[in-house]
This record gives structure tokens, sequence and C-alpha cells, in this order.
């Protein structure tokens, strides 16, 4: 891994080097909300900071001229690669045939920038489900293949943040290729990849000293000491897996508003639902030939009818569905994929209409 230091004015050009050849998504304020979209440096909110508790997001300029000052907001950069709409394939049936053609629309490869441990963890989450399975997603891989991450690490950590737990945060330790840190006069930058080290060379950089380096290590120290929240992580799986009947979560269900938020607004959650688009020409007129697009969408185990099969439903109480959620967070994932489901970015905690805190819950499991 090589290391540089570059003056904050030279962040500039990290963005006018990848703008080249990626199209970049980054952090950008708007209606006083921090999103990810398609940003330039410009765009940066520095100065901002949010103040989040359970069920609560503010954004407030009170940090001074920190660059990297903000943490995270409702978006993720899961739906980048995993868009909440995309489309599958294309079909057409006629008298003599029925064919279908995959959709692949080519466009110009994505830079992510600005993203922190919690997400680049829940990005591996995503490699590992949609890439390295007996079937590849195909839109994802022609999406993440020549992708670009440029991560940050905190300089502090949200209100609701728990990551040092899950042990995806709060410092980057892989799968990048470009890993800032923000210290009091510039920037380090590390290079994690073959691409990060391209756009390294074509950086004004200069010397970078000792100083700067336990600079660097106190940053992550006090980002550490600075989050308030945790759960005990080692005992994940059994202590869902030994409480699955616990009166805790009826007490959950009673609290729930079963809208779904914290299933959009986490990184690691995939649940989708396909459906059939047809051409209604064919449909109504009854031709000989019909057409349409199978679609897949974002969707929710919050949704009554995510679990509805033939001869039933399997989850049909709000009950059932919200131990669903968080067992598959906090146990199946870990048993299905080797990695945690739940990376402790809080924005869960943060977007839930009904304050609701995944940590309390999982420490209220303990308690009989």
């Amino acid at each position: 891994m090589d290391t540089i230091k570059i003056k904050k004015t030279s962040l500039k050009s990290i963005f006018d080097v990848i703008s080249k050849s990626h199209r970049i998504i980054g952090p950008k304020i708007e209606n006083d909300v921090l999103i990810l979209t398609e940003a330039g440096f410009e765009d940066i909110p520095s100065g901002y900071k949010e103040l989040q508790k359970p069920g609560q997001y503010r954004m407030t300029k009170d940090a001074g001229d920190e660059i990297f000052s903000f943490s995270l907001g409702p978006d993720s950069f899961k739906r980048f690669f995993h868009p909440p709409l995309k489309e599958l394939f294309g079909f057409k049936k006629t008298t003599k045939a029925i064919s279908a053609n995959r959709i692949l629309k080519k466009e110009m490869p994505i830079a992510l920038i600005g993203v922190r441990a919690c997400d680049i963890s829940a990005i591996k989450l995503y490699d590992r489900i949609f890439l390295e399975g007996p079937v590849k997603d195909s839109i994802y891989d022609s999406l993440r293949k020549d992708a670009l991450i440029i991560g940050v690490n905190c300089l502090r950590p949200g209100d609701n943040c728990f990551c040092s737990s899950m042990g995806a945060g709060p410092q980057i330790k892989d799968n990048f290729d470009i890993a800032v840190t923000e210290l009091k006069d510039g920037l380090i930058i590390e290079t994690g990849s073959a691409a990060g080290k391209k756009i390294m060379e074509e950086l004004p950089f200069e010397k970078i000293t000792e100083a700067d380096m336990r600079e660097k290590e106190a940053v992550s120290e006090n980002c550490k000491r600075l989050i308030k929240k945790s759960v005990r992580s080692e005992e994940l799986p059994w202590l869902i897996y030994k409480n699955l009947e616990h009166p805790r979560w009826s007490d959950i269900a009673r609290r729930d508003l079963e809208c779904g938020n914290c299933t959009q607004v986490c990184p690691t959650c995939f649940c989708n639902s396909t459906y059939d688009y047809m051409q209604l020409s064919g449909v109504v007129n009854k031709s000989s030939e019909i057409s349409g697009v199978r679609v897949m969408k974002w969707d929710s185990c919050f949704s009554k009818n995510f679990a509805r099969v033939h001869g039933g439903n399997f989850r049909p109480s709000r009950r059932a569905r919200f131990r669903q959620w968080m067992s598959h967070k906090l146990a199946y994932t870990f048993e299905q994929f080797g990695l945690t489901g739940c990376v402790g970015c809080g924005r869960c905690i943060t977007w839930c209409p009904a304050g609701i805190d995944i940590t309390q819950e999982l420490e209220a499991l303990r308690k009989q």
C-alpha cells in the first residue's frame, strides 16, 4: 500500500482526474438532508454535521473548516450497484416461439467518493452475495466491474453509529481504491489497488512525516472513543437463536409501524420482488404477439405480502416479520456468507419513525 500527503486544496485534483473516465457519485445537501448523487468537488458539504437521535435527523453547519465533517445521511451507495428498480430482460411470445433477451445498458463506470468504512463493509457483503455465488448477477457485475471506491476515514461518528462493535469501522481496512484521512493541515492518501495507485501518481503531493502518521492514527482512535453506542457482537449469532421466542419480539411489534424505512436505508438489505411489465395492447386485444419486460424492484421483509406463497403466508404477524429482519442482520447472514449483515451505520435507528434502536433491542434479548 502506497501512502502520500496532499494539501486540502488538492482534493479537487482527485475529482479532476477521476472525472475523465468515471461518473462521480458523492455527498451533496438537498432539502437539508445529506444525499448521494452525481456531485463535484464544490458540492462537498464541508463544515456540516448531522445531529441524530432515534427517529430524528438534522443538519447543522458548525464544524469549522473540516472538509469531511459530516457522517451519514439516509442514502447508502447500494442503490448505485443494486438499483431500486432494474429491468432484467425483455421477452416476446408469438404463435411460433418465446424469446428472452437480457437488458444490459452500457454506461460510464461510476466512482463513489466519500464512502465510509461501514458502507465499504456493506459493499463487500454485496460482492459476496451478487458475484461469488453459483450465478453472478449480471447487472450488479456490470455496474461494479470498473467502479472506483474512494473511501474516507471518519473524523467523528454519527450519533447512532456502532460500527466498531460490528468490526466494520471506523477505519477503512480493505476493498477500496483510495482511502483519505483528513488531518489539520492536509490529507493522507492511501492506495488499495492498481487503479488507485494510477490516480495517486497524478496528484501533487508533498513529503509525509512521522508526525502526520501519528496524527492519522490519533484521528482513528479519537473517532472510536466518540462512538456512543455498542453491542456485544461476540455473542452473535448464538444470542438470536437462543431467544427466538423471547417476549421482547411482541413488545417491539407493538411499537413498530411496519413502514420498511429501516430496510430502505440499510446498506446491506437486498430483499426484492420481480414482476412482468406487459405491453397493454397484447393483453387487451389478445393478439398473437405479447411482449414485455421482467422487472426487479426493492421490497421489504416488513411487507405483509413478501412472505405470501401458494397456500398462505409464513410470516403473518408483525412480530414474525421484525424478528426475521433483525435475525437476518445479526445471525443468518453470518452463516450464509461469513460476514456481518449489520455494519453498525445506525441508519435504521435514525430513520425509524418510532425510534426503535436495534442496539437496545439486542440488549433486551439478554434479559429473561
